[in-house]
């Protein structure tokens, strides 16, 4: 348990946290919205600082990150607990855990440092729920990870405070956003959240230079529509770029939307045709086998740069970060 970051008191023994857009107040003993922060005393303190859970490597390609280090490891660590309540969330039993709900482990951000380096790995993911939650934690083994020479991503929804997203993007080197859908109604009804915030960070994560790519679940009946589809593109296009990877990823019945069907590769397939007929240069498609949909071509020539398979690279043929043409391909590489 850690005293926390980004938050005041407010009337009496209550206090107001702002690491979200919720603005939570909270009473005394009670926690707020996201299940890890509790007013003990007049303080809020994080219940999740060090207890980390979902310990793993994961190839980068997994978070999903493309333009990324492709071909390298992330050390990958959540805690329990989110700001969200996303009906179709498939992570749902850490997410929507409580502290003690949940095996964790005890590990310091020192701890966490040692083990990526001895396991080889550049970079630390902070994923499996939302990083948001426990940004303490975040904050110290990010700060820790940039002097031993290793980078920080973020795995995020994006529903960040103003505060604590300027704060913690100093250590931060890349990000996947997670836009769910470009309906206010659907986070709404789905996620209990609302979507400007969302578009604010991820128009923060580009303006501070933070590798930005973005991931959207396509749910087939609920945020599948062409018309809406097109307003997230065309928004992608004017605010952060033609060059931001779109990732557009299939469901599968989980949590509490068991009875819908999973999403068809030709949903995702045409999703994808749609955004690069629109101007996005890099669209690729995920949970499901397709066939070149997750490799990366010149948008000069053409020509294939990075060839993937189920999270592996078949070949990077970049030099210096370009094509053969000659054509800078943006990225961290």
């Amino acid at each position: 348990m850690k005293e926390a970051l980004w938050w005041k008191k407010h009337k009496g023994s209550n206090v107001q946290c702002f690491l979200c857009p919720r603005n939570c107040v909270i009473e005394e003993s009670k926690i707020g919205f996201c299940g890890v922060r509790q007013n003990q005393k007049g303080k809020l303190y994080s219940l999740v600082y060090g207890k980390a859970t979902g310990v793993q490597i994961d190839p980068i390609e997994k978070k999903p990150l493309y333009h990324f280090k492709p071909g390298t490891a992330a050390f990958s660590i959540g805690t329990v607990g989110c700001n969200l309540v996303c009906q179709h969330c498939q992570n749902w039993a850490t997410s929507q855990a409580k502290p003690g709900q949940w095996h964790t482990y005890d590990m310091t951000p020192e701890e966490i440092v040692e083990k990526a380096k001895q396991e080889h790995c550049s970079t630390i993911a902070y994923t499996y729920n939302e990083p948001t939650i426990f940004f303490e934690y975040v904050l110290e083994t990010a700060k820790l990870a940039h002097k031993k020479g290793l980078k920080n991503i973020l795995v995020t929804n994006g529903f960040t405070g103003k505060e604590a997203l300027l704060d913690i993007i100093k250590y931060i080197d890349g990000a996947n956003v997670d836009l769910k859908a470009f309906d206010n109604e659907f986070y709404k009804k789905y996620s209990g959240a609302w979507l400007e915030p969302v578009l604010e960070s991820i128009k923060t994560y580009k303006k501070k230079k933070v590798w930005l790519e973005l991931t959207n679940l396509i749910i087939p009946t609920l945020n599948d529509d062409t018309a809406k589809l097109k307003e997230m593109c065309a928004w992608i296009k004017e605010n952060i770029g033609v060059d931001v990877p779109m990732h557009f990823s299939a469901f599968y019945p989980s949590y509490k939307l068991e009875d819908l069907p999973p999403t068809s590769a030709a949903t995702l397939m045409d999703a994808r045709k749609l955004a690069m007929k629109m101007g996005l240069n890099y669209v690729y498609i995920g949970n499901v086998v397709t066939t070149d949909e997750d490799t990366t071509f010149c948008p000069k020539c053409k020509e294939v740069v990075i060839e993937r398979a189920n999270f592996t690279i078949l070949q990077n043929k970049l030099k210096n970060g370009k094509c053969k043409c000659g054509e800078k391909i943006p990225g961290v590489w």
